[in-house]
């Protein structure tokens, strides 16, 4: 009978201190609920304009041609994917990390990239046309090559194209 009613005790201490968890922090019993994740998903040509993808997860997607006009990408996580030809014009992509992605002629005209890590990823050919690069991490040699024909203001940041990537 002891044993009974320890077990009873201690799992009504565990569902307290649950509860208690979900009270203090009721992000930490959401977060898998909420995550958008395309990894390894063939999105080629796929509309995504003007969605709410935040925190979203593209790894190894396949992503030719798709369409984030205006989606909200903040801290969204894209690497080893391909966005040839993709449209990113407008797109919020604050915060994201954008690791060993191609982004060969896509449109990148007035994209935030503020904050964003954009290492090892190419931009041949890409519009980058009022795009803002404020404290994102790029690598050098890819800021020469944005430099090179970097023009336009941000019209939500206010922030040249030429300045956000530092181009002398």
């Amino acid at each position: 009978m002891n044993k009974i009613f320890f077990n009873l005790f201690n799992l009504i201490l565990i569902f307290i201190g649950v509860g208690f968890l979900v009270i203090i922090n009721p992000q930490l019993t959401l977060a898998q609920v909420n995550t958008i994740n395309y990894n390894n998903a063939s999105l080629q040509n796929r509309d995504f304009s003007y969605a709410d993808l935040v925190g979203g997860t593209f790894v190894a997607a396949e992503m030719r041609g798709t369409n984030f006009q205006g989606a909200n990408l903040t801290n969204a996580i894209f690497t080893k994917g391909v966005l040839l030809k993709a449209n990113l014009e407008s797109a919020n992509l604050t915060g994201a990390l954008v690791d060993r992605v191609t982004l060969d002629s896509a449109n990148l005209k007035n994209a935030i990239f503020t904050e964003a890590t954009l290492t090892r990823s190419r931009f041949y050919d890409a519009d980058i046309t009022g795009a803002d690069f404020t404290d994102a991490l790029i690598d050098r040699y890819q800021v020469s090559l944005l430099c090179e024909r970097a023009n336009g203001v941000n019209p939500v940041t206010g922030i040249s194209t030429r300045d956000s990537l530092g181009c002398r």
